[in-house]
């Protein structure tokens, strides 16, 4: 029980590593808002975590849907204590310079934006009650960039320089900002990653990988949990990888 009467928000956590946070948080104690585009899948996770959690559809790009989500977790919940900004986008593997402008635009949105506008929206609140934690998904890619993901590197870059940047702000205020790298999993985003998922490319892609396998829910559930608990009171800035190895 180590999130015992925390209240949680974790966007995009109705799949992928989101959905790991969010059956961990809450086995350890939490209360969650399970905030995500896809409502159906929102609601499954939301039921089968039971009452602790509850489903939200939140375009996380949106301002309006940003600040909605922060008064829903308050109006539920009472309070707000841990905001995992975990939604992420990714695209094909290409040329730089052949990304189309839509597709750019998607990942800043969503990639970027998004935490701007969600820390606007919770900065304010945290300062208030002199305590909080922010949590961002970044990744491996931001900091050992693999070829023809350039776009998608860049705003993982951007996710760790911000989360340092936040951190050596909000301390003074008992606000504690932390990050996760983790390297591909099972997840939707893998096939984007790959271009294609074929046994050839799977094995090629685990290559790279020290322990030899790609990174689950599960690992990042257990990772968030301790950043975001009690026990990681004296640790802020800090860009955690999660990738069996994948950065040495």
């Amino acid at each position: 029980m180590r999130l015992k009467n925390k209240v949680a928000i974790v966007t995009g956590g109705a799949s992928g590593f989101g959905a790991g946070i969010v059956r961990k948080f809450v086995a350890e104690g939490a209360q969650v808002i399970v905030a995500d585009l896809n409502l159906e899948a929102a609601l499954d996770i939301a039921a089968a975590a039971g009452p602790a959690a509850r489903a939200l559809r939140v375009d996380v790009a949106s301002a309006t849907d940003v600040r909605l989500m922060m008064e829903a977790a308050e109006l539920h919940f009472g309070r707000l204590d841990i905001l995992v900004n975990n939604a992420g986008v990714g695209h094909l593997p290409q040329p730089l310079e052949g990304l189309p402008e839509d597709d750019f635009d998607r990942i800043t949105a969503v990639n970027m934006k998004a935490i701007y506008l969600a820390m606007r929206e919770v900065v304010p609140r945290f300062k208030a009650q002199k305590s909080g934690v922010v949590l961002n998904m970044a990744s491996t890619a931001g900091v050992s960039p693999r070829p023809r993901l350039a776009w998608y590197n860049a705003s993982k870059g951007w996710v760790i320089t911000a989360t340092r940047s936040s951190a050596v702000e909000l301390a003074p205020f008992g606000i504690r900002v932390n990050a996760l790298n983790p390297v591909a999993g099972e997840t939707p985003l893998l096939k984007t990653f790959m271009g294609e998922d074929t046994p050839e490319m799977r094995a090629k892609f685990l290559s790279t990988i020290p322990i030899g396998r790609f990174s689950t829910p599960e690992d990042l559930g257990n990772a968030a949990c301790f950043l975001c608990s009690d026990e990681a009171s004296m640790i802020t800035g800090v860009c955690m990888e999660v990738d069996g190895g994948r950065c040495i």
